[in-house]
């Protein structure tokens, strides 16, 4: 279904580990060497953007995304919208899918990743504002059948600022690329994937390191439903996108596909006679992302969601106060001994002198961001909203066309200095 019409209607059934093998017959896969897949230019930013210039860095932003879809790059397209009081600029660049090179759809549908855990916390928020969830409660309050006596400890917030202890979990025993494809229509059941977490030991005591992780906003979203007594996929249409007209964001559930307009993902694989090659991921299954990682959207929608959420429409007061509050100044990061990054929702970065809050998010084919910079008011200044086809998404380090729209959109002026 093509038309822009359409909207996603997002369910996700309670199902065990299961292998959608009638999928496999009708989904291409597209095989073919990364350098002469990529050959088709991308549109010239100039026919693709819009702008208001205000105190924004324009050339740097069109150059950022310029080599989107040329031969070798690191993207095959992008999609950027920045906004706020200091200007606008919207801009596209790549191609829509390798077989037509067609160019990139602005408006195209992608999986945003973990920027879906702004929106749980967000609902978490909003039940916090309602009096039914305390976030300096135990997690197992809300879920003693689930969580154990072990992790009695684990506070709602210490789930959503990513300080509670409990360990992540793989998909499967082997996370390799191939493995993983291979079995990319298989979901699993959230509460399976809760319940081997808490079955290991605590990586450190409650609030005193930060271990960024899914498996905070996996318990967060079952506790959602515990408490709501409804699916997770029907109160974010109820609470967030339904109030702000989001036609085109929703968690896909079962469905591995992207419906509508959408720029097709595409991920490196190394095969093995040492070559690289490009395959088509755009068709994916949800694995074990549930409320930590399975938002279909837009940029036209993130962005309506980055603005009305910084400016206090989704979440107010001592509730939005979280998502800018960090963990106390003793708490660290486990892997990296840096001061902990992460609040209730987003997290922190210093470009141009200024803080950034925001999230960014990775799923195979897909590098997504929302960011803000804030007045002395709390009013967003600069807000930037990006999808990136990254042909390595879930990389150890940040895509580069990725960063460099980040250090355009908040970085050094043109002619000025910056951090």
């Amino acid at each position: 279904m093509d038309a822009r019409t359409h909207t996603l209607i997002p369910t996700r059934p309670r199902t065990r580990i299961r292998s959608r093998t009638a999928l496999l017959a009708t989904v291409l896969v597209l095989a073919v060497p990364v350098a002469p897949a990529v050959a088709s230019a991308p549109r010239p930013p100039s026919a693709s953007a819009r702008a208001a210039t205000g105190s924004l860095d324009i050339a740097a932003l069109r150059a950022a995304i310029a080599d989107a879809g040329k031969p070798g790059a690191d993207a095959t397209a992008a999609l950027v919208r920045v906004g706020g009081t200091e200007g606008s600029w919207l801009g596209a660049a790549g191609v829509h899918d390798l077989a037509t090179r067609a160019p990139a759809d602005p408006g195209g549908r992608f999986r945003a990743g973990s920027v879906t855990k702004v929106f749980t916390a967000a609902m978490i928020l909003q039940l916090a504002s309602e009096g039914r969830v305390d976030l300096n409660r135990p997690a197992r309050a809300y879920l003693p059948d689930l969580i154990p006596a072990t992790y009695a400890r684990v506070t709602v917030r210490q789930l959503l600022n990513h300080t509670s202890g409990i360990p992540s979990v793989g998909s499967s025993d082997d996370d390799s690329l191939h493995y993983l494809y291979a079995h990319r229509f298989e979901d699993r059941d959230p509460v399976d994937v809760v319940r081997e977490a808490t079955a290991r030991k605590p990586d450190f005591a409650p609030g005193t390191e930060q271990h960024y992780g899914n498996i905070g906003y996996t318990v967060a979203g079952l506790l959602l439903e515990r408490v709501t007594g409804d699916s997770y996929a029907h109160q974010l249409v109820t609470r967030i996108v339904r109030p702000l007209h989001l036609t085109d964001t929703a968690v896909p559930g079962s469905d591995p596909a992207i419906h509508g307009p959408h720029n097709h993902g595409y991920q490196v694989f190394k095969e093995p006679d040492g070559s690289s090659r490009l395959r088509d991921v755009t068709v994916w299954g949800a694995g074990d992302a549930f409320a930590a990682g399975d938002l279909i959207s837009t940029t036209a929608d993130l962005d309506r969601f980055t603005r009305a959420l910084f400016s206090g429409q989704v979440v107010r007061g001592a509730q939005l106060k979280e998502m800018f509050t960090l963990p106390g100044p003793d708490v660290r990061d486990m892997r990296t001994g840096k001061p902990a990054a992460y609040s209730v929702g987003l997290s922190t970065m210093r470009l141009g002198g200024r803080d950034v809050w925001g999230k960014t998010g990775g799923r195979y084919g897909y590098n997504t961001a929302i960011g803000a910079t804030l007045s002395a008011s709390g009013a967003p200044t600069r807000t930037l909203v990006y999808s990136v086809n990254s042909t390595d998404a879930k990389g150890a380090d940040m895509n580069p066309t990725a960063m460099k729209i980040m250090t355009a959109a908040f970085g050094v002026k043109s002619g000025g200095t910056g951090k």
